[in-house]
């Protein structure tokens, strides 16, 4: 073992997912990989992936376990741009204890832990700095060269990186719905040193941030994160009981129950319907190359502003 790393073993002994983690993130090579963990994303993965590869220098992208062909799709995806070459693909065979009490009730040091998947997936990263991505989230225009400028500002500092998302609930090809009442801002850009590993939280896993490091936060409109009303979004969660336990999970509750009144046809105050027009193929190109660029900011409509989501709409290019 390198005096670089810190190694990190497993309860059930598997030594061949042992973690070699990164004592210090300034003895790896510049830039930014985006790590994403993924369970049947191949839907997705079309959108998610090429903005990524403009935006980063390196893609790893974690499979656990999937049955609809995720890492071919990406691997598909690489070789249509032509960078193959920046694209790591790795496989994690256990099951991994879903959020809420099912993680709290699993060893940290688990195979089957979500800090211990975590670590192992980002310790694949090669690069001064790690992306969190999840196999869902698709970057705006303006998102790509913000996160491209980021690499070399980020060389001389040390440095975590917040960013607001946005939920497009997505109901056809055509229609999606965005939830202009929820707002959601997370870390997602690490050093890749040992202070930076995850570890086991009440809920699910959390990234250990020192004191020293600097918090950058990036304006909206960057980011948007797809939830298919024909599909089961909260299978990784124990149970809805498990929501809205804490001031840290009432995002999820919102996520939640936005998410089943759209798919009972209910309207809920706060959710913007968007229509691809006749010349987009899909919603999700119209929303991320059209319909968020050009949206009034702030995109998230403050507290007091709520009874009235009229402000919120468009600038241009319909509703």
């Amino acid at each position: 073992m390198s005096e670089q790393h810190r190694l990190l073993t497993n309860l059930e002994g598997r030594h061949d997912f042992d973690v070699r983690w990164p004592r210090d993130f300034r003895s790896l090579i510049p830039g930014v990989t985006a790590v994403l963990r993924v369970k049947d994303e191949a839907r997705s993965l079309p959108w998610v992936l090429p903005p990524l590869f403009e935006a980063v220098q390196h893609v790893v992208l974690v499979d656990n376990q999937s049955t609809d062909g995720s890492p071919e799709v990406a691997r598909d995806v690489a070789g249509r741009l032509g960078v193959p070459d920046r694209l790591t693909l790795a496989a994690y065979p256990f099951d991994v204890s879903r959020c809420g009490s099912e993680h709290l009730a699993t060893p940290e040091g688990s195979v089957h832990n979500l800090a211990y998947f975590y670590n192992w997936a980002f310790s694949h990263v090669r690069t001064q700095y790690s992306m969190k991505w999840d196999g869902d989230m698709v970057l705006t225009a303006e998102g790509v060269q913000t996160f491209a400028a980021l690499a070399w500002q980020l060389e001389s500092v040390e440095a975590v990186v917040l960013m607001p998302r946005h939920p497009l609930f997505v109901e056809s090809d055509r229609v999606a719905w965005l939830d202009v009442y929820l707002e959601n801002v997370e870390e997602y850009v690490f050093p890749m040193g040992e202070d930076y590993r995850h570890v086991k939280a009440y809920e699910w896993e959390m990234r250990m941030v020192p004191k020293r490091a600097r918090r950058l936060r990036l304006p909206e409109g960057l980011c948007l994160e797809l939830k298919y009303l024909d599909s089961d979004e909260f299978d990784h969660w124990v149970d809805p009981d498990s929501f809205g336990t804490t001031r840290r999970t009432l995002r999820k509750q919102r996520e939640w129950e936005v998410f089943h009144a759209l798919r009972e046809g209910r309207q809920v105050p706060g959710v913007v319907r968007i229509e691809a027009p006749p010349d987009y193929s899909h919603v999700v190109d119209y929303a991320t190359e059209v319909w968020l660029p050009r949206r009034q900011r702030p995109i998230t409509v403050p507290e007091d502003d709520r009874h009235d989501v009229s402000r919120a709409r468009p600038t241009a290019g319909g509703d």
